[in-house]
């Protein structure tokens, strides 16, 4: 008899507690809403999830955040130059010389809270290699980690798009099918980031993936105009950026980014003479 109301109790008890991943990514989600990312009692939500649940793709996508904001300070640095990570300086002094001096509000990161972030969305793209949310969760936090040497998520932007040429996977985002044109706009909003960061690196990063994406689709308007803006900005050389951009006019006349930048050229060209 003991035994039985034993049974009956712990039956009893384990209904009352348990919970569903449902439940727990909304006591979640409220919770962040609450105190952000990395507030109090984020982690203890996350710790319960990960015990019932442990390869739970929307858990270790909140451990992914909860870590990545965890690592995550900033700090006021002096850099030699007018723009940093494509942004102004937040205060300009001039030096016992009367030479500017600019200051930068630059992130910095705790390289082993980082570490847990990346194997925790490293874990949910094993699970679920087909979800883009993921994989550019990932490549976001390599970047902004990076800086201006965005190296490693060069690397993992190449290896996503080598993926797709190979598998030719049905993405997913956020529960969604994504389209062809999807896939290759999200590219390009990586290849902005790094062009917007403004580096010798970045820079160089910008081009190998237009470069790579080119190879899968020879005509698209979007990389064409990319490797353009490379010869143009980066390289100053605007012959040969004016072959990109004459590509692009072939392929879609009326392109109106080729055809602002072909005219600044024609500008360069007139003041030169």
């Amino acid at each position: 008899m003991k035994r039985l109301v034993a049974i009956i109790l712990a039956a009893v008890s384990l209904g009352a507690t348990a919970q569903t991943s449902a439940q727990f990514k909304e006591k979640f989600d409220r919770q962040v809403r609450s105190v952000g990312a990395a507030g109090v009692g984020v982690e203890y939500i996350l710790d319960k999830w990960a015990s019932a649940y442990p390869e739970d793709t929307d858990m270790l996508e909140g451990r992914f955040n909860y870590y990545l904001a965890k690592s995550r300070s900033e700090e006021v640095q002096k850099v030699d130059a007018e723009k940093y990570l494509g942004q102004k300086p937040v205060l300009s002094l001039k030096d016992t010389l009367g030479k500017k001096v600019n200051y930068f509000t630059v992130p910095v990161f705790n390289d082993s809270l980082f570490r847990i972030s990346q194997k925790s969305i490293d874990k949910a793209i094993e699970l679920a290699p087909n979800a883009l949310v993921y994989r550019f969760d990932k490549i976001g936090a390599l970047a902004v980690y990076e800086k201006d040497s965005p190296d490693m998520a060069a690397t993992a932007m190449l290896d996503l798009i080598d993926y797709d040429a190979a598998k030719h996977p049905a993405w997913m985002f956020n529960g969604e099918p994504v389209s062809r044109e999807d896939f290759e706009a999200a590219v390009q909003e990586y290849c902005y980031m790094f062009y917007r960061t403004g580096s010798p690196n970045s820079y160089e990063s910008f081009r190998i993936l237009s470069e790579r994406m080119l190879k899968e689709n020879p005509k698209s308007t979007l990389f064409l105009n990319n490797l353009g803006a490379y010869w143009q900005v980066a390289r100053r050389d605007d012959k040969k950026a004016a072959k990109y951009y004459k590509k692009v006019l072939k392929l879609a006349p009326g392109d109106e980014t080729a055809t602002a930048n072909m005219k600044i050229i024609e500008k360069n060209k007139s003041k030169k003479k």
